[in-house]
């Protein structure tokens, strides 16, 4: 399978501040991912099938056929980066790839969203933390402390 390297802007953390520490690690989980594009080739797959069967294919099974191949094609290429994406919440901001830092005081909303959790800030900025195995909890963990 082919590894992704992390390229220079979204491949690392913030740094933490002096004397901040980190009270939770929110990983990418391998399940949820995979458990998320398995419904993507079922959804798109089924549309695909529908769609040519509409056309008056003869052969409405390419559809499913190739929308299965080419979403885990690209799933599984993209993996190795996906995987590694971490943010971290400290007692004073929500640290996420990329470099990109919230402080927590502007964290207006942290809702489950399709098995990720949609940070929303004061600001109006949104940010995903994908492929969350419990995005609920995450949710609640992020919003607990405040």
């Amino acid at each position: 399978m082919a590894r992704i390297e992390p390229d220079s802007i979204m491949g690392h953390a913030a740094p933490l501040g002096e004397g901040e520490t980190v009270v939770a690690e929110f990983r990418a989980d391998r399940l949820a991912y995979w458990r998320g594009h398995l419904i993507l080739a079922v959804v798109l797959g089924a549309a695909a099938g529908l769609f040519l069967v509409w056309q008056g294919n003869p052969y409405p099974v390419a559809g499913p056929s190739g929308a299965a191949i080419a979403i885990f094609a690209r799933a599984a290429f993209l993996a190795s980066e996906a995987l590694t994406e971490v943010w971290r919440l400290t007692d004073r901001r929500l640290l996420g790839p990329g470099g990109r830092a919230i402080p927590r005081a502007q964290i207006r909303e942290a809702r489950p969203f399709l098995g990720a959790v949609q940070v929303t800030t004061t600001t109006g900025d949104r940010h995903l933390i994908k492929y969350q195995a419990d995005p609920s909890a995450t949710a609640t963990r992020i919003l607990g402390g405040r």
